[in-house]
């Protein structure tokens, strides 16, 4: 049955019979005009005396035939000043049902009321554009002139003087809806664009006045309140020169959305949004085999640790839009799983949510939950990871970092899970911080456990650096300080880091779990490494001030365990290739289980308030490569450590519990 098809229910009220009254006229008035252009056309507008008796006659039958053919397709019951494509169907559907009445009438009964049929088929394109014409003016006037529009215009301090930056079909797009919607108070003025092929056109009746360049040298003459940049694929370093030179001309610029999230609707004006840093670091958007993470996980039950953090929730999200059987969210922090959790929820995944606050190093509790649910598949993002604090505790960092992620790899084990994916992290490559040592124990045990013999689980990690805006980052603290008026905090004018955006980590750990075989360690293409201090700067551009006048950087020195520039692997680590150009997929010698479990034990049996240096020399003992920042002068002072302990040095040996 067509859409809208249907006799409608009648309620009468006055609304409704004016609304009716209406259509009625305007439609009779379309349709009969078409007939009467339809017979004028037919006989070169030189209509025979004997049609010319018959014309009104035949008039009256098409439009009340027409109408009634309206009637049926529910064209009386739609409001009169909202028209869309689907309105246009079903005029189309009204029109041509009512037209093929008259052709099969002319054709096989030769009632004298149908008209002949080249004016059949000419009436119906003139009747089915007429009504949209004057279905089009209504909500063309309804637009522009009605009275939500005047509420808006009146509402509103002034119209907004307003330049687009691109003039492609998101450029275009753009425009159109800011001139479908003056009631918001915008006008847009000038378009600007790369393309010299462009320039001093019109694109839906704004000027294309040039280039960038041609804003800076007529800026002033516009009058321009703010700047939309609607060029979602320019190139990260092209989008800091548009925003410098913005920033430059004390304009205030936004930008549209990436192409990932505009291929999934139109352009609005309500998702225009301030231009932001991940923006400016221009990093290619990722493909991803999402056939493969679909079989990976559809039907199945997956666990995930730390599930309220920034790259654990993450996690949440893709794994449940991939329609997991159940999904098993692990945390500590009840405030941060029942925020995770309202969030799956809200978004309707046909999943059984288990949320669970639990603590990794809980061993009854986690082995609990292996029982009663069985996970096949596990992602652990459980971990402490902020560098400076943990190296003030770094016996705490090891027993969250190594020792939890051992407890759950042994649950794994003995629960026949099938794919461990500890999420690691680009600091447990030759370490410097106790927090990435930990993480390079964690990844030995893995690596020792996978080499102990034949299993069911297959172990892998995932290296990758520093996850933008997630909690406790350098982008969350810039803001920070510049919301405060400065200063904005660097430890070093040389210190490099590479960023990545939480979506892309996260899908590419799902991508790497889909490769692994057991043993592999991952690391995902960073691409280019990023200056901190160029950092702060674009974020003090962004804000709209200049460094030095209006905020300051301060230059603090490097803090104990942090480096200059992270690496990439391990002098002892292989490259081997992957389905993936963006994963990387690095193999070395497991250590013996039996050396990996000793120095565990070693470690494990120091209470929790040892010497900080005593712990971080005993984590030397595992992970050779690592250089732990010791103090000296009562911890005034910190230098790195130049030996590693020996083993008179360590505890004596006792029990993994």
């Amino acid at each position: 049955m067509p859409p809208g098809f249907g006799f409608p229910i009648i309620v009468f009220n006055h609304h409704r019979i004016r609304r009716v009254c209406i259509l009625l006229a305007l439609y009779a008035l379309a349709m009969g005009a078409s007939i009467w252009l339809s017979y004028q056309l037919r006989f070169d507008f030189r209509v025979p005396d004997e049609f010319r008796t018959t014309i009104v006659r035949i008039m009256v039958t098409v439009v009340l035939v027409k109408l009634v053919s309206l009637l049926v397709f529910r064209q009386f019951d739609t409001l009169l000043s909202y028209f869309g494509l689907g309105d246009a169907q079903r005029l189309l559907l009204a029109m041509g049902s009512a037209d093929f009445v008259f052709l099969v009438l002319r054709y096989f009964g030769g009632i004298a009321r149908a008209p002949p049929r080249s004016t059949t088929l000419t009436d119906f394109v003139f009747s089915f554009f007429g009504l949209c014409m004057v279905r089009a003016c209504l909500r063309l006037y309804r637009e522009r002139f009605g009275p939500a529009a005047l509420r808006r215009s009146k509402s509103a301090e002034a119209r907004q003087r307003l330049g687009i930056v691109g003039a492609g079909s998101v450029g275009a797009a753009l425009v159109r809806e800011v001139i479908s919607r003056p009631g918001l108070g915008l006008r847009a003025v000038a378009i600007f664009d790369d393309d010299p092929a462009k320039w001093s056109t019109q694109l839906h009746g704004v000027p294309v006045l040039g280039g960038i360049d041609k804003l800076a040298a007529r800026h002033r003459d516009l009058a321009l309140d703010k700047v939309i940049i609607a060029m979602p694929s320019a190139s990260g370093m092209r989008l800091r020169e548009i925003v410098n030179e913005l920033n430059r001309l004390h304009l205030k610029c936004e930008t549209v959305p990436s192409y990932e999230q505009l291929i999934k609707g139109q352009v609005h004006l309500s998702t225009i949004r301030p231009v932001e840093i991940q923006d400016l670091l221009g990093r290619d958007p990722v493909n991803l085999s999402t056939d493969r993470i679909r079989e990976l996980v559809e039907g199945r039950t997956v666990l995930i640790t730390g599930a309220g953090g920034s790259i654990g929730s993450e996690l949440c999200r893709q794994v449940a839009s991939h329609a997991p059987r159940r999904l098993l969210l692990v945390e500590r922090c009840e405030v941060q799983i029942f925020q995770i959790e309202q969030e799956l929820l809200g978004l309707g995944f046909p999943t059984e949510l288990v949320p669970l606050v639990a603590d990794i190093l809980d061993g009854e509790r986690m082995r609990d939950i292996f029982r009663r649910f069985r996970p096949q598949l596990v992602f652990h993002a459980a971990a402490h990871k902020h560098v400076p604090m943990m190296e003030h505790q770094p016996f705490e960092a090891f027993r969250n970092n190594a020792i939890g992620t051992m407890r759950m790899a042994e649950l794994s084990v003995e629960f026949q899970v099938d794919r461990f994916v500890f999420i690691s992290t680009d600091k447990a490559i030759n370490p410097t911080s106790a927090m990435g040592a930990t993480k390079r124990v964690a990844e030995l045990c893995l690596q020792a456990l996978q080499g102990r013999g034949p299993g069911r689980t297959k172990f892998m990690a995932v290296r990758f650096g520093n996850v933008l805006g997630s909690s406790g980052s350098v982008i969350p603290t810039f803001k920070r300080q510049i919301a405060e008026g400065g200063p904005v905090t660097i430890t070093h004018p040389d210190v490099t880091r590479y960023f990545m955006t939480v979506r892309e980590a996260v899908g590419l750990v799902l991508q790497s779990a889909t490769q692994g075989h057991g043993g592999e360690i991952f690391v995902l293409d960073m691409g280019k490494s990023v200056k901190i201090i160029d950092l702060a700067r674009q974020l003090i551009e962004l804000s709209g001030l200049r460094e030095g006048v209006d905020i300051e950087i301060l230059v603090t020195g490097l803090r104990p365990g942090e480096k200059l520039f992270e690496e990439i692997n391990l002098n002892t680590e292989s490259l081997e290739p992957t389905g993936h150009p963006k994963i990387m997929c690095f193999v070395s010698k497991a250590p013996t289980w039996d050396a990996v479990r000793q120095g565990l034990d070693r470690l494990r049996d120091m209470a929790p308030d040892a010497d900080p240096d005593r712990v971080k020399r005993a984590i030397q003992v595992l992970v050779p490569e690592y250089h732990p920042y010791l103090a000296v002068a009562a911890g005034e002072a910190c230098a790195p450590a130049t030996g590693v302990a020996s083993q008179d040095e360590l505890p004596a040996r006792g029990a993994l519990r």
